[in-house]
C-alpha cells in the first residue's frame, strides 16, 4: 500500500484546511486509517483515526470540535478537515494505515502508532499567529 498526503499549507490561525490522503492498492476499504502530526523537536502524535467501515472515529482530546476524519473507499481516500486552526496545530501531517484491524480491539487502540502498517510521506501545515 502507498499513500499519498496532500492538502497542507500555510494558513492563519482561525483558518482552514482540509488534507487528503489517496491509497494504492484493492484492500483500502478493510484499513483502519489515521493521522498523525510531527511538529519540529517533538515526537509523533496520534490526532485522528477511522475505522474501515467510516462508522467510528477517534480524536486526540485537543483536536476533538474542529477536525473531522472522514473517508470515501470508492475513492480510496482518507479526509482530515481541520478547521479552527491554532499555531500550535503547525506540523508535518502524516497519514498511516492499519491491515491488523483485528487487533485495535477498542477505540483507543487506533492512537497507537506501531499498530499501523504504512505510512505516507507528510503534508506541512503551518499555521500563522
Amino acid at each position: 500500500v502507498q499513500l499519498q498526503a496532500s492538502g497542507g499549507g500555510l494558513v492563519q490561525a482561525g483558518g482552514s484546511l482540509r488534507l487528503s490522503c489517496a491509497a494504492s492498492g484493492r484492500t483500502f476499504s478493510s484499513y483502519v486509517m489515521g493521522w498523525f502530526r510531527q511538529a519540529p523537536g517533538k515526537e509523533r502524535e496520534f490526532v485522528a483515526a477511522i475505522t474501515w467501515s467510516g462508522g467510528s472515529a477517534h480524536y486526540t482530546d485537543s483536536v476533538k470540535g474542529r477536525f473531522t476524519i472522514s473517508r470515501d473507499n470508492a475513492k480510496n481516500t482518507v479526509y482530515l478537515q481541520i478547521d479552527s486552526l491554532k499555531p500550535e496545530d503547525t506540523a508535518v501531517y502524516y497519514c498511516a494505515a492499519a491491515r491488523r484491524r483485528s487487533i485495535m480491539t477498542t477505540v483507543q487502540d487506533m492512537a497507537v502508532r506501531p499498530y499501523y502498517d504504512y505510512w505516507g510521506q507528510g503534508t506541512q501545515v503551518t499555521v500563522s499567529s
